[in-house]
């Protein structure tokens, strides 16, 4: 078998278990009290971070599986970027994890069900994913912009400071 065949299949076998480990974290956080959903990400072929989802647990509904294990593997690494990362998701992640993978830098995701499957089970995201790509004055939540001088001043701020950490 050639090298690069034997790699791919190395991969598919790994995606497959690291799969299967978000999968087990998602089943075993609905018997804690927590929702259907379960991530972990992996660094260099290890699991490095996990969670499953604690909406309910921590009266925080930002506390989704791949927002915890995101902030989870930022933490162990020490670093907001998270390039090089793998995330396993037992469900394919909600436009605000999305975002989250996005901004950690993680390249690279992997997942189970798909969000047809979340939405029969009562978690549908489409109005959300719908919402996104509406001109702010056209979305069902109220927004109203109002101009500030004083906030445009913080960018330039930002911009000028020489002891920025860009992300």
């Amino acid at each position: 078998m050639s090298p690069v065949k034997q790699n791919i299949i190395t991969a598919m076998t790994d995606d497959k278990e690291f799969l299967r480990r978000a999968v087990e974290i998602a089943g075993s956080g609905i018997s804690t009290g927590g929702g259907p959903f379960g991530a972990v990400i992996t660094k260099e072929g290890k699991v490095i971070a996990g969670s499953n989802n604690r909406v309910v647990l921590d009266s925080d509904p930002t506390a989704h599986a791949e927002i915890l294990a995101i902030r989870e593997a930022a933490r162990l690494t020490g670093s907001h970027e998270l390039d090089g990362c793998v995330l396993y998701a037992s469900c394919e992640p909600c436009p605000m994890c999305l975002g989250a993978i996005y901004w950690s830098g993680i390249k690279r995701v992997v997942y189970a069900s798909g969000r047809q499957d979340a939405a029969s089970a009562g978690f549908d995201d489409e109005l959300i994913y719908n919402e996104i790509s509406l001109d702010p004055s056209a979305r069902r939540l109220s927004f109203i912009h109002l101009e500030d001088d004083e906030a445009g001043e913080v960018f330039k701020k930002w911009v000028d400071y020489d002891g920025k950490t860009p992300y």
